[in-house]
């Protein structure tokens, strides 16, 4: 007898629907976006490497090992110890690594590959690549590994699956069961919910591009890429803030922080550097 509640015809479309989406729609923006603008498409693939080495290679590896020394089969450390124990400073460092490293891989990215690329919209399509990779990578492969796993629960072999998690890595079996729950009550609710925050999610890797850009544009406002790094790291921490239970709200309440976060910083950057470029630029042609 299968232990495992299966997943409803509405739970899978709902997972096989965002699957699509997480694929197709940042690779489209991206597409539409380059020859509306005329840009060249290599800046989004930069964007995209950028974010892959900066986060993957370097961010998440470092963070581990500081942080979570034990999820790397590392001994556990004083250090690590002293931030898990005071979920406020830790929820702050887990904000600090990211902006201080995909903040630093735009201006490496601005400064080195794409130290040629002047145009404006040059921010737009590296920005494009940065978020839409990550939304790739993080929503879309985990939504084509719940598929999987939907799969495999009709079938009623996640059991096996189980045993052999259980044989290797024990400590893994609670969170295959949690997602089995998860899996069969997913809903299109679930997916808007997805969809709203990484929308906003991806305005602000948009307006996180502009402003690094013009901190490399321009030396006098070189101050824009530490201001990147504190908006970001701010971001990141209410996010980490809410996951610990520290903030303790509504779902949708913290989707609306982020919302309002992210249109906030793209609009901002949109208006007061890409806008007042452009300006800048009919008014002297």
């Amino acid at each position: 007898m299968n232990e495992f509640a299966k997943v409803g015809a509405g739970s899978m479309a709902a997972l096989i629907i965002g699957t699509i989406i997480w694929f197709l729609v940042p690779l489209g923006l991206a597409i539409f976006w380059v020859v509306k603008k005329k840009d060249k498409f290599t800046t989004v693939l930069v964007g995209a490497l950028v974010f892959v080495v900066f986060v993957y290679i370097l961010e998440k590896p470092i963070q581990n090992i500081l942080l979570f020394p034990t999820q790397m089969k590392l001994p556990d450390t004083s250090f690590s110890r002293f931030f898990n124990a005071r979920p406020v400073l830790l929820s702050l460092i887990l904000g600090l690594f990211p902006g201080i490293f995909e903040e630093t891989g735009r201006l490496v990215a601005f400064k080195t590959l794409l130290k040629n690329r002047k145009n404006r919209e040059t921010s737009v399509s590296y920005g494009l690549g940065h978020g839409g990779i990550e939304v790739m990578l993080l929503l879309g492969m985990s939504y084509f590994t719940y598929v999987t796993y939907a799969i495999t629960i009709n079938s009623g072999l996640f059991g096996t699956v189980v045993d052999q998690v259980k044989a290797l890595s024990p400590e893994q079996v609670p969170q295959l069961y949690t997602l089995a729950s998860q899996l069969a009550a997913f809903s299109f609710v679930d997916l808007a919910l997805g969809l709203m925050e990484r929308a906003f999610a991806v305005l602000f890797h948009l307006g996180a591009s502009l402003i690094v850009f013009y901190a490399c544009k321009d030396g006098k406002r070189f101050w824009l890429y530490p201001l990147a790094i504190v908006l970001h790291t701010a971001l990141d921490t209410i996010a980490a803030l809410y996951t610990f239970g520290i903030l303790n709200v509504n779902a949708w309440v913290i989707e609306g922080i982020i919302a309002v976060f992210g249109f906030a910083t793209f609009f901002l950057a949109y208006f007061l550097l890409y806008k007042k470029d452009k300006n800048a630029e009919e008014t002297m042609a």
